[in-house]
């Protein structure tokens, strides 16, 4: 059993910036989760475009909000708009440019180099080639290694919050609302599950983008965070806001790789397989640089209607060679990996499941509705994506609210008493009566399953019909797999499954109710029409 002040439960740039704003109090103590053996996987790694800085000339906070707002459908709220746009551009400069020492692009006068994204009005996207996501990630975890009050705990996967009255006797005399008190934490290298308890307990678990058939995001991020707050009793919203990124390469062995919104932001165009651009049928003013719902929606509709099975993405033609392997060194090299030239010939691309608006509520800090617990990042929701994420807040978002949340805890920290419960308190996982291992086979089998629902029936055009019918199986094999796991042997993987289904259902139910089409949430039996269909 591990005992701290404040437990994050995640290792990309939130819960990162988390640890280095509480790690700044050297009598602070904290431990920082991975489910992963390397400290950098996470969705932040993965990230490839860019993060948002205030560009050149007249850009300012005011046109950010604007801007983000417009992308939210209607949905986003103000004061996180304005929180992000006032505060990020510092940290940026502050933390990743100054401490963790990220070389951003420059232009050939020493200047920051700006790319441009959809829905952004202004040139104002900071980047390292194609990869800014990686080189943020190696730079914050050499940060975080300087601090020798920060314990890094790779190979360890959370299994539930710990939790006054489900798990715990709550060392405060009285107190009858939830309480955090930490994890059961289980490590996959020597097969036990430990007490990790603290004080403050932080989620910075990422996304859910595993629980489609087709996704961008990297193997960990199913959901795990927004399962174990909604096992807890916290207030999950928005859950139904999924955005599907218009272009992940369609092409055999590297299914679900991103091309970059910044490909259209340099002058990439979509065609049809033929040849022909289509966007401007559907957004006649921004045409390829519209907001993502509308261009995903838009590919979509082109490859229902007329049995495409992906569209085109041209940027060889718009800008020259040298230029765009620089430019875009992964995606060159990765699209060459599968015998595309992209230099020469246009990318085929499909939509994919990208980024979740919504997840644990939070407030401006951070701060979930269960005692003690925070949010950070994309398993959150601060209210500032709405109904439709524009591009390059994800990273923004995670640096502010990581940075935010570490500011409150300390704060709050200082300012009381937090008893934590003692061994005694906390009962121990009991696994003596479970004799079977779990079987791969049957977790990757209905893994498939909640995948194949959730793209079919809860995807980019969903129905009353189409989601009743997602709620009625999933609902069938979440009793299946709780089963299957009250039986059996905890692994990663099975873990990983049992959070997949239950969020998998937070969603489906979420986009059930909400019979407004707004955003990247579209129904097509829609009550009463939102912002922005097609």
């Amino acid at each position: 059993m591990k005992t701290t002040d404040v437990l994050i439960i995640g290792s990309g740039i939130a819960g990162i910036a988390a640890a280095v704003q509480l790690a700044q109090n050297p009598q602070r103590k904290i431990i920082l989760l991975t489910r992963s053996p390397d400290v950098h996987e996470s969705n932040t790694f993965w990230a490839q475009g860019g993060i948002i800085r205030r560009g050149p000339g007249d850009d300012s906070a005011d046109l950010l909000v604007q801007d983000i707002l417009a992308a939210g459908a209607g949905a986003s709220l103000p004061e996180s708009a304005r929180i992000l746009a006032e505060e990020g551009p510092r940290l940026l400069d502050d933390l990743l440019i100054g401490q963790a020492q990220v070389q951003f692009d420059h232009e050939s006068d020493g200047s920051l180099s700006y790319g441009q994204e959809a829905a952004h009005s202004r040139r104002r996207i900071v980047h390292v080639g194609d990869g800014t996501g990686a080189a943020i990630s190696k730079g914050l975890v050499a940060l975080l290694k300087k601090y020798p009050n920060i314990e890094v705990l790779s190979n360890a996967t959370a299994v539930d919050l710990i939790t006054y009255p489900h798990h715990s006797r709550d060392p405060l005399d009285n107190y009858r609302s939830i309480r955090c008190y930490g994890a059961y934490v289980f490590d996959r290298t020597g097969k036990a599950i430990h007490r990790t308890l603290a004080a403050v307990t932080v989620l910075a678990t990422g996304g859910l983008g595993r629980i489609f058939r087709n996704t961008t995001n990297p193997p960990g991020a199913r959901g795990d965070g927004i399962a174990m707050a909604a096992r807890a009793g916290a207030r999950i919203i928005n859950a139904e806001y999924i955005q599907f990124h218009p272009t992940a390469l369609a092409a055999p062995g590297a299914e679900g790789f991103l091309i970059s919104e910044a490909v259209r932001g340099e002058g990439g165009v979509l065609l049809d397989p033929e040849g022909h651009p289509f966007m401007q049928k559907y957004s006649p003013e921004w045409k390829d640089l519209a907001p993502r719902d509308i261009v995903a929606r838009a590919i979509h509709s082109e490859m229902e209607a007329n049995g495409y099975s992906h569209v085109m993405l041209d940027i060889g033609s718009h800008m020259p060679a040298d230029v765009l392997k620089s430019r875009f060194p992964n995606i060159y090299a990765e699209c060459m990996r599968v015998g595309l030239d992209i230099t020469r010939e246009p990318i085929p691309v499909v939509p994919a499941a990208h980024y979740s608006c919504g997840g644990v509520a939070v407030n401006e800090w951070g701060r979930a509705s269960i005692a003690n617990l925070y949010a950070v990042g994309e398993v959150s929701c601060t209210g500032l994506h709405g109904a439709n994420r524009l591009a390059s807040t994800s990273l923004l978002e995670g640096l502010v609210w990581g940075h935010r949340a570490g500011q409150k805890i300390e704060e709050t920290l200082n300012a009381g008493t937090f008893p934590i419960p003692t061994r005694a308190d906390i009962p121990p996982w009991d696994e003596s009566g479970l004799i079977n291992d779990s079987d791969p086979a049957l977790i990757q089998g209905d893994m498939q399953t909640i995948q194949n629902i959730m793209w079919h029936y809860v995807g980019l055009i969903r129905s009353g019909d189409r989601l009743s019918r997602a709620i009625r199986e999933l609902r069938h094999l979440q009793n299946e797999i709780e089963t299957f796991y009250q039986k059996t042997k905890l692994s990663d993987g099975l873990i990983g499954l049992r959070n997949a289904v239950e969020v998998a259902l937070i969603v489906a139910q979420a986009a059930y109710h909400n019979r407004q089409s707004r955003g990247c949430h579209y129904r097509t039996d829609a009550v009463e029409a939102g912002d922005r269909l097609l």
